[in-house]
């Protein structure tokens, strides 16, 4: 019986075993990560970290499959750093790297205590010998520290809470964030990546090996994590990424790009454009000028289509800094955001209104003369509808009359507004139940009235003259219907008789 125990001990490995180290997560043969359907400057978005997906359809394909937890008791700490010679602190190195490589059930948390407990203050160690600059880790060390990085990060995300519950859609602003119970190791290795990437001993030339197009392609993957823990180090890191790896920045671009291409079009669901978002804010700002087409192709085709998705709420505030850098780089854009705006402006919906209203109010702030007379019609033919719609619409409208440069681009065309906006006003003033909307377009009333008084004149007149024209049509309507009534009475009478 022994001996046949041996044997099966020692049966040959299956292609998915990938030998003892590789079914821990540690293959010094792994890390060819170029093999990841990313060719030239194609790229392609893969969403496969939701649920469904098998261990070798991981992102790093077989060699980066989950290493699953060691029998109880096989991990021994190992001696810190500081104890051991300077020359055999790489391989020690590599040592700590192994331990780090295995996977962890963390939803019982009793299950492995010892061995969770020893990989964190790996991790720990680790951190600490790359942030304090002890020396300079060699090649060999780099490659596998991303490896262990990658098996450790790179995983199947939990389904989604709108998917597979049979529960209907929920507003994503009122679903509670979750939480990844292994977030205790995880937030140590994206620490240990974070300082890896910022530190003055790495050399990009080497570091882009490793981290590489299929490498940024599958940290843009994890931004649809729903813990915003998470979301946040990818934000950071991320963010260095192209920061420090010059190489890196249009491919990061184009695969930012097709992320939101297949939000704006097809799911309309991702938990981290916001975090996105902030990451091109920053990427807009540093744009040079005379801007390149490109980045002017982003705005249209990117940026203002994602005005239409429904849940715009979580991410609103971060596209309006995003669009209003574009137009603070190049006035000459105002045109075109505006007109944007207007098409994307919704019609039901009365908080996404409000929203459109603000940042309409901030990319106007940054709209010159010239730019503002191209669009002004459909413009505030847009703001007469918002001034009669809902009270917090209204209200939200006619704050736009409290900025300056708003009221001077406005006096400066009175001419041509003034008769496009005066009889939603006068409605207002008319027949509003909401006193703060009420007492608003007065202002505003009067605000024109002391701009030019003849034109306020002209205008009142013109509107009550079409009033009283309204009035008449009225009156021919019920004079018409009363004569089909007596005409129809007329002909029951006859065919009665």
């Amino acid at each position: 019986m022994f001996k046949k125990i041996m044997k099966g001990g020692h049966k040959k490995p299956s292609k998915h075993d990938g030998g003892d180290a590789a079914s821990y997560g540690y293959n010094p043969a792994a890390g060819n990560r170029n093999t990841a359907g990313v060719s030239g400057s194609n790229v392609t978005v893969n969403h496969a970290s939701r649920g469904g997906a098998g261990p070798n359809s991981m992102p790093g394909g077989p060699a980066a499959t989950i290493a699953m937890a060691p029998p109880s008791g096989s991990i021994d700490p190992l001696p810190n750093f500081r104890d051991v010679a300077v020359s055999d602190r790489q391989n020690l190195f590599l040592r700590k790297l192994h331990i780090c490589c295995y996977q962890f059930d963390f939803s019982d948390t009793l299950k492995s205590a010892r061995e969770k407990e020893i990989k964190r203050q790996t991790l720990l160690e680790l951190v600490d010998f790359i942030q304090s600059g002890s020396g300079k880790i060699t090649e060999q060390c780099q490659e596998e520290m991303i490896k262990m990085i990658s098996v450790n990060i790179f995983r199947c995300l939990p389904p989604a809470s709108h998917e597979n519950t049979g529960q209907e859609t929920t507003d994503p602003e009122e679903e509670e964030p979750y939480l990844d119970p292994s977030w205790p190791h995880l937030q140590l290795v994206y620490e240990l990546l974070l300082r890896y990437i910022v530190s003055s001993d790495t050399d990009t030339k080497v570091a882009k090996r490793y981290i590489d197009h299929s490498f940024v392609l599958k940290l843009l993957d994890l931004f649809d994590s729903e813990d915003p823990r998470e979301r946040e180090y990818l934000k950071t890191i991320l963010h260095r990424i192209y920061g420090k790896f010059m190489v890196h920045r249009p491919f990061i671009r184009k695969a930012i790009n097709n992320i939101f291409y297949r939000f704006i079009y097809e799911t309309e669901r991702h938990s981290g454009i916001g975090e996105l978002l902030e990451i091109l804010g920053s990427i807009i700002n540093g744009f040079a000028l005379p801007m390149k087409e490109e980045h002017k192709l982003f705005l249209v085709r990117a940026l203002i289509p994602l005005h239409k998705p429904k849940p715009i709420a979580v991410y609103h505030q971060q596209l309006s800094y995003c669009i209003t850098q574009f137009v603070e780089k190049d006035y000459k854009l105002a045109d075109t955001v505006i007109r944007g705006l207007l098409k994307y402006w919704p019609v039901t919906n009365c908080q996404k209104e409000v929203l459109f209203l603000g940042e309409l109010e901030e990319v106007l702030e940054a709209t010159q003369a010239a730019e503002f007379q191209r669009c002004m019609v459909p413009l505030f033919r847009q703001i007469a509808r918002c001034l009669n719609s809902s009270f917090q619409v209204a209200e939200r409208a006619l704050f736009l009359w409290n900025n300056e440069h708003i009221v001077s681009l406005i006096a400066q065309n009175r001419t041509v507004i003034l008769p496009i906006i005066f009889e939603a006003l006068e409605r207002n003033m008319q027949g509003h139940w909401n006193q703060a909307v009420h007492g608003l377009t007065a202002n505003v009333r009067r605000m024109f009235m002391e701009m030019d008084s003849e034109l306020f004149e002209e205008c009142q007149r013109q509107y009550e003259e079409k009033q009283c024209r309204a009035g008449e049509m009225d009156e021919q309507r019920e004079l018409m219907w009363k004569k089909l009534t007596d005409v129809a009475a007329q002909n029951d009478d006859m065919v009665l008789g």
